[in-house]
C-alpha cells in the first residue's frame, strides 16, 4: 500500500479500513492503520506540538513521520500528499534522542505560552487598575 486517501470524521470509528487516513479535528486526532499491513491502529494526536496535519487538493500530509517503535514491525514513514514515503529504520538509541527532542519541544512550547500568558494577565490587570475605576 503506497497511497492513503483522507476521511474527515468526527470521532474515530471502531474499525480502521485499509489505505485511509482518519482526521478528527473536533477532538484532534489522526488515525489510520499502519502501513506496513500488520493491521495495527496508528492513532496520534494532532496540534502544535504534537503531528500536524494538512490538506493539498485532497491528499492528506502528516508530519513528522510515524515511527512505530512500539509495535513488533518497527515501521517507519512520512504521510506526504496522499503517498506513503518509507523512512529508514531507527536504531534504538536514535528514537530515544527523537523522545528527549519532542519533550524538550514541548517544554519549551508551553513555558513560553505561560510566559505570554502571564504577561497578557499583568498587563490586563495593570489596565483594569489604571483604567477600572
Amino acid at each position: 500500500m503506497n497511497e492513503i486517501v483522507l476521511q474527515r470524521v468526527v470521532a474515530m470509528p471502531r474499525e480502521f479500513a485499509p489505505g485511509i487516513l482518519y482526521v478528527s479535528d473536533e477532538f484532534g486526532v489522526a488515525g489510520h492503520l499502519c502501513a506496513c499491513g500488520c493491521g495495527s491502529k496508528v492513532v496520534v494526536p494532532l496540534g502544535p506540538v504534537e503531528w500536524t496535519f494538512t490538506e493539498r487538493g485532497g491528499r492528506p500530509s502528516l508530519r513528522p513521520s510515524i515511527g512505530n517503535w512500539q509495535l513488533p514491525c518497527r515501521s517507519h514513514y512520512v504521510i506526504r500528499d496522499g503517498q506513503i514515503v518509507w523512512a529508514g529504520n531507527w536504531t534504538e538509541a536514535q528514537v530515544l534522542s527523537g523522545r528527549r527532542a519532542e519533550e524538550k519541544r514541548r517544554h519549551e512550547y508551553y513555558a513560553a505560552r505561560d510566559r505570554q500568558r502571564s504577561l497578557l494577565s499583568r498587563l490586563w490587570r495593570w489596565i483594569a487598575r489604571r483604567f477600572g475605576g
